[in-house]
């Protein structure tokens, strides 16, 4: 029989069973993390009040599955059922080797139609054949068809007193809620990062391996509240290093950045050292770390600075920590509130651009360039309050005069002879208002007669709006307010027409020819927008008709640009402005094409026009100073370099 060679082994089983598996709990003691669902259990068991129906939720690797196993456990333990099963009878080893007759356990993604659940339901009609109760697991019981779910309404809401059921989901918002409502509901957490550090540590040692604390935290704050995560990363960091592990070792296996240079980054943000952040950039790209990971740490940073600048206890929102904590804390009281919010919304909008860009590096430098230029912001309030420190004791019409000249009397600031001149503020005087702001740096001499009717009164209440419609409209038809028996009038503006001049409207005539006003209207406009003055010279007639400007084109084409909604809007201000007159900017096309104009882009700034002449503020400044209003200008620039020189045209 030398001729037959002995049968060989195939292959060799690997003896190493990764620390997921070899440190998974076995009694309740050991679970980590879940103390609130632990001891609900644990009384339960004792007090024999376990319902026929669980189902755990929450996180991956957070001990869904392991408490479905402990459950079937506890209650068919030999020894009765108990909340500490002994581990050593053949119901315990059977169900920790997975070999449990009684003890079905199914992933309900892959049998997760009708029929599957028909099976279940015939099986589940015997009695168990070794243990006490029969327990039925469904892992991911969220992945059941709907139809599979109905199937289980009636057994799972009358089971067989030897029957319990046991569901685990990662997803309980898609478990329906008919199912829900026959089940009770216990919500795991995320392990907090102290029980993680605690945990892994325990098992570093058990395993011969000597770890730092910084090493530690890292683990568990890259395992996000997962145990089964941070022991896969515990197993990766075990496999990489020696028997003594450091921070270094773990950032560099995991592919992480560290935090030193995270905090540098941020700490150069914040003081706008633009340098120091492309530098520590520039060594995490050479180091050929992942820049959504990097974004993700750099932004959830700035999220812990804020929140330890906000909160009073940080430590109990944050689960970081405590080197680290102190560090935030010590950055965050340098810096405002709306300092650190403005500078981490403007961060956290530019590196959102980062994930989808086709330069994800330039991206993130322009987030950076533009997380500087935030710069310090003070609060609102503080604001406001230093605003009513430095117009506390100035009057209501310094306010609107903007420049104050004072009134001598006797030896007071005055020049002698009874003179005033725009020297600082004395307390007191009375101030006087110069008749142009633009002067105040030019020396000027008033006399007392002449300064006397300048002299502002007491602050008075702001008169009540036109009687006829309450709005202020007669202000916006008429460009001249009367004051006693006479009309004032005003210089004559940069294009020939009296400023504060009564301009009727053509109510007696049809027409009113403004052929020789259009050159300069068309100048006034190039002034502001070139393009719309090249528009206007194609036009072939131009008329005033009823308050209406009407346009005329020979081509369509001519006014496509003009007829565009803001267009229009735009070039109506810039009409009133000029002809001070309520107008309507219209199209009219000669060879029979169309150029309307929408309603509500070429109306609105006649409205506009009509509450600014209405402004209970407007109003109150006319009173106080017993003036006028020369005209109405409500477009963005609304005075050009001659009205600047001869003062006029101001709205």
């Amino acid at each position: 029989l030398d001729h037959i060679k002995k049968p060989q082994t195939l292959y060799k089983p690997l003896s190493y069973l990764v620390l997921a598996r070899k440190s998974r709990p076995r009694t309740f003691t050991e679970v980590v993390g879940q103390k609130i669902v632990v001891r609900t259990l644990k009384n339960a068991l004792e007090k024999g009040r376990v319902p026929h129906g669980l189902i755990f939720s929450g996180i991956r690797g957070t001990g869904k599955t392991t408490l479905a196993r402990i459950m079937a456990k506890a209650m068919n333990c030999e020894q009765g059922v108990t909340a500490t099963p002994c581990g050593n009878c053949n119901s315990c080893r059977d169900i920790s080797a997975g070999t449990a007759v009684d003890l079905h356990e199914i992933d309900g993604a892959s049998n997760r139609g009708i029929q599957e659940i028909r099976d279940l339901k015939e099986r589940i009609r015997f009695m168990p054949t070794n243990a006490r109760y029969k327990i039925i697991i469904i892992d991911e019981v969220h992945m059941l068809t709907t139809e599979a779910f109905n199937a289980l309404l009636k057994t799972l809401e009358e089971p067989p007193d030897h029957v319990y059921f046991i569901f685990a989901t990662t997803e309980l918002h898609k478990v329906p809620v008919t199912i829900l409502s026959r089940c009770q509901r216990y919500e795991l957490q995320r392990a907090s990062h102290q029980e993680l550090k605690q945990h892994f540590m325990r098992l570093s040692e058990g395993e011969g391996f000597k770890i730092d604390q910084a090493a530690v935290d890292i683990i568990a704050r890259e395992s996000s509240g997962s145990v089964r995560d941070g022991l896969s990363l515990l197993d990766q960091v075990f496999s990489y290093c020696g028997t003594e592990i450091s921070a270094e070792e773990v950032a560099e296996v995991l592919g992480l950045v560290s935090h030193e240079v995270i905090s540098d980054i941020g700490t150069a943000l914040l003081a706008g050292d633009i340098n120091l952040a492309m530098e520590r950039l520039a060594q995490v790209y050479e180091h050929g770390l992942n820049s959504k990971r990097f974004t993700a740490d750099l932004l959830a940073w700035f999220r812990n600075l804020v929140f330890c600048r906000l909160s009073r206890n940080p430590e109990k929102m944050l689960d970081l920590a405590e080197d680290e904590l102190f560090l935030l804390k010590r950055i965050a009281a340098g810096y405002t509130v709306e300092t650190l919010s403005a500078t981490f919304k403007v961060l956290l909008e530019g590196l959102e651009k980062v994930h989808y860009a086709s330069q994800p590096r330039m991206a993130m430098e322009m987030a950076f360039l533009q997380t500087v230029q935030v710069g310090d912001i003070e609060p609102v309030g503080e604001l406001l309050s230093r605003l009513d420190s430095t117009l506390a004791g100035v009057s209501f019409a310094d306010i609107f005069s903007g420049v104050s000249v004072q009134i001598g009397k006797g030896g007071g600031a005055g020049k002698a002879g009874g003179e005033v001149s725009n020297s600082p503020p004395v307390k007191e005087n009375k101030p006087v208002v110069s008749d142009r702001a633009e002067e105040v740096d030019k020396p000027q001499v008033v006399k007392v007669e002449d300064a006397a009717r300048f002299e502002c009164p007491e602050p008075v209440s702001p008169p009540s709006p036109p009687q006829n419609n309450g709005s202020g409209a007669d202000l916006a038809e008429r460009p001249v307010i009367r004051s006693g028996e006479s009309e004032k009038k005003l210089p004559k503006g940069e294009h020939g027409e009296q400023r504060g001049e009564v301009i009727k409207s053509p109510v007696g005539e049809e027409k009113e020819d403004i052929r020789a006003r259009w050159p300069g209207f068309i100048e006034y406009v190039r002034d502001r927008k070139p393009w719309m003055a090249a528009a206007l010279q194609r036009a072939e007639s131009t008329v005033i008709v009823g308050g209406e400007l009407i346009i005329a084109y020979d081509d369509s084409i001519d006014c496509s640009m003009l007829k565009n909604r803001e267009h229009a809007r735009l070039l109506t201000e810039f009409a009133l402005d000029f002809f001070q007159q309520t107008l309507i900017v219209s199209f009219n096309v000669n060879g029979g094409g169309e150029c309307d104009v929408a309603v509500d882009g070429a109306n609105s700034p006649q409205e506009e026009r009509k509450a600014l002449a209405g402004d209970p503020l407007v109003l109150t400044a006319l009173e106080i100073f017993s003036g006028q209003v020369g005209s109405i200008r409500a477009g963005s620039r609304f005075r050009s370099s001659a009205d600047d020189d001869d003062g006029g045209g101001k709205g």
